[in-house]
């Protein structure tokens, strides 16, 4: 017996919530194909990105410490299956599209450069007078150009709401395809987008706390940190300093304690929007998946921590500035000397223009893949 997609289209309207985003309300894709015998849309979508090169290239990219610097830190490959992950567990908690949610997921951070977030400051800087860069935007131009898997056009030709999902930040000028955006991206967007936020506010500690840069008596006044050691001890965990059981188990804390409150919080706002489809949901002014706004400040006060801490640590800083600048030195090669690029990318600059097809190349590379190129053309 088999599972078609008609079962499957039946199956999801029967599971799915009213204001979850169904297959058989898709608005489709650019370019029409043929339903699949067994797989939805958004299940082609997520494979569709599993097997690019973009998605490859994650591994070799860095997430807090640089790509290379030891075989247990995350890079951005790790870090985006932890998002899907968590996306997933968030979506079917609440009667929403896991395959969509986990779609997005996966999808978040294909437009980062080289060297974490001190590469996108870089690129972002030395693109002021073109347009400027965004890793969110430059997610959505890797799989709506980037990417060369077919014949017959660039890109993925993934679905609307991936495509639209990838789209974060939204005002009055947002558009895609020509189409004004609506107030809020759909609740499987805004599941990815937590998720991504919760993700990296346990597991950057994790990391933080293996390279040593980071230290258990540190987080005597980080307030969530606190609350998950007195969760692992209600559990009976024996909270012993510098054991590595000990601390793990308190990360695990930190993050089911976080997934666990949107969860429960998402849900109380959901309720007045029980009747409403995904398309009225995104027309409302605020963001539905959430922390509770108590235990909001719990996290922001600990987003500052690893910012202050960890994010600007002097042995990190020193590190990721000096490959910045490197990365910088090659964006000016290359404005000089085009075709030292790929033909590929030569031929996008007689498109898009010379800076942004540079940027678009750059951001494409991985961390080892920039300093080897850095190192062949710099003079």
């Amino acid at each position: 017996m088999l599972r078609k997609i008609k079962e499957q289209y039946l199956l999801e309207d029967k599971d799915l919530s009213i204001y979850a985003t169904h297959n058989l309300h898709s608005k489709g894709r650019r370019f029409p194909e043929k339903p699949h015998p067994f797989r939805t849309d958004f299940q082609r979508d997520r494979d569709r990105i599993l097997h690019s090169r973009a998605f490859r290239r994650l591994e070799y990219k860095t997430q807090v410490f640089l790509n290379g610097k030891g075989d247990h830190y995350r890079t951005r490959l790790t870090h985006t299956i932890e998002v899907a992950a968590i996306a997933r567990t968030i979506a079917r908690a609440l009667y929403l599209n896991e395959d969509l949610a986990e779609t997005i997921a996966l999808a978040h951070d294909l437009g980062h450069t080289p060297f974490g977030h001190s590469g996108e400051y870089a690129i972002n800087e030395l693109m002021q007078d073109h347009g400027g860069f965004d890793h969110n935007r430059q997610a959505l131009t890797v799989v709506d150009v980037l990417e060369e898997k077919y014949p017959d056009y660039d890109g993925l030709n993934l679905t609307w709401e991936v495509r639209t999902g990838l789209i974060k930040h939204r005002d009055s000028s947002s558009f895609l395809d020509d189409k004004k955006l609506e107030n809020q991206p759909h609740l499987e967007s805004q599941v990815a987008d937590i998720a991504d936020d919760l993700t990296y506010y346990g597991h950057d500690v994790d990391d933080g706390l293996e390279s040593g840069l980071l230290d258990e008596k540190m987080f005597t006044d980080n307030k969530l940190w606190n609350l998950a050691c007195e969760r692992a001890l209600e559990r009976g965990v024996k909270l012993i300093t510098g054991s590595e059981k000990s601390r793990g188990f308190i990360v695990r804390c930190l993050i089911d304690m976080m997934v666990q409150n949107v969860i429960l919080n998402s849900e109380k706002n959901l309720q007045p929007y029980s009747k409403y489809s995904s398309a009225d949901i995104q027309k409302i002014d605020k963001k539905l998946i959430s922390f509770s706004s108590d235990f909001e400040k719990l996290t922001l006060e600990h987003r500052k921590f690893l910012y202050k801490n960890l994010y600007h640590h002097p042995d990190v800083d020193n590190v990721n500035n000096n490959a910045v600048q490197r990365m910088r030195h090659l964006f000016q090669i290359y404005l000089k000397k085009p075709e030292l690029m790929s033909v590929t990318a030569v031929k996008r600059a007689e498109k898009v223009g010379l800076h942004r097809a540079v940027a678009d190349y750059i951001a494409g590379m991985t961390d080892r893949f920039a300093i080897i190129e850095f190192k062949k053309h710099h003079a």
